[in-house]
């Protein structure tokens, strides 16, 4: 066994979807010939995290609504929380890569490592069965299910919004009061909240704290981080990940 598969505890028959799951698709365009990369296999085991994760939120918590088992899914298959287990299993270091990307501080991108953590999974799941993908998924997965099952939703949402933000760069987002009007007793304020210089959201309210949660709600809501996330322009929109 090469030192990922010790790490993550499963042998691959077929060397090969290794290989695929970690070639990240910068190599080919680099030599400007044909490889492999694992764009099919990351397109696959996320369809196959999002039915694992389907089925066990479904099973384990009976009376949650729709809605918030939604929510739940969504915190687990988000860029953020991917990024997070690929980083416990190391596969950065494992990625092959082209020199530019590396260069640009590739391996430890959010993107990189979460497209190529889904690419394992997809990988697994051709090579096994979605039985022995579950195991391991969930092995993983248990202490962050363990902290959504305790957590209220969008109790914080500018703590989730940093928590977001700086999973992707050490900057935090900025709040900054754009405009109050009214007489004093009745004041009312409109908050920006912007980070790297993009404006994420807006948001008003009677205090400068309830114009800055609504502009953090706001900014959760519109994503508009993941088109700019980091000069990566390949991000992706239409996963739902948060």
């Amino acid at each position: 066994m090469n030192p990922l598969e010790k790490r993550i505890q499963y042998k691959f028959r077929n060397s090969l979807l290794l290989a695929e799951a970690l070639t990240h698709p910068s190599l080919g365009h680099e030599t400007q010939r044909h490889h492999f990369d694992n764009q099919r296999l990351e397109f696959l085991g996320d369809a196959v995290l999002q039915l694992i994760f389907t089925e066990h939120l479904f099973s384990r918590f009976p009376t949650l609504p729709e809605g918030h088992l939604t929510k739940m899914r969504s915190r687990l298959v988000s860029r953020e929380g991917l990024k997070v287990h690929a980083i416990a299993i190391g596969i950065g270091e494992y990625l092959m890569m082209g020199r530019g990307e590396e260069s640009s501080g590739g391996r430890l991108r959010a993107s990189a490592l979460a497209d190529a953590f889904e690419a394992l999974i997809g990988a697994m799941f051709l090579d096994s069965d979605i039985d022995t993908v579950r195991q391991f998924v969930l092995r993983e997965a248990e202490p962050d299910i363990q902290n959504l099952q305790h957590e209220p939703m969008h109790v914080n949402p500018k703590g989730r919004l940093q928590e977001i933000l700086q999973a992707l760069s050490p900057r935090s987002p900025v709040y900054t009061v754009v405009s109050q009007s009214g007489p004093e007793h009745q004041k009312h304020f409109e908050s920006v909240v912007s980070w790297n210089n993009i404006e994420l959201g807006r948001g008003t309210g009677t205090s400068k704290k309830e114009a800055e949660v609504e502009a953090a709600i706001n900014a959760l809501t519109t994503r508009c981080w993941e088109a700019d996330n980091l000069g990566d322009n390949s991000a992706k929109t239409g996963n739902n990940r948060d």
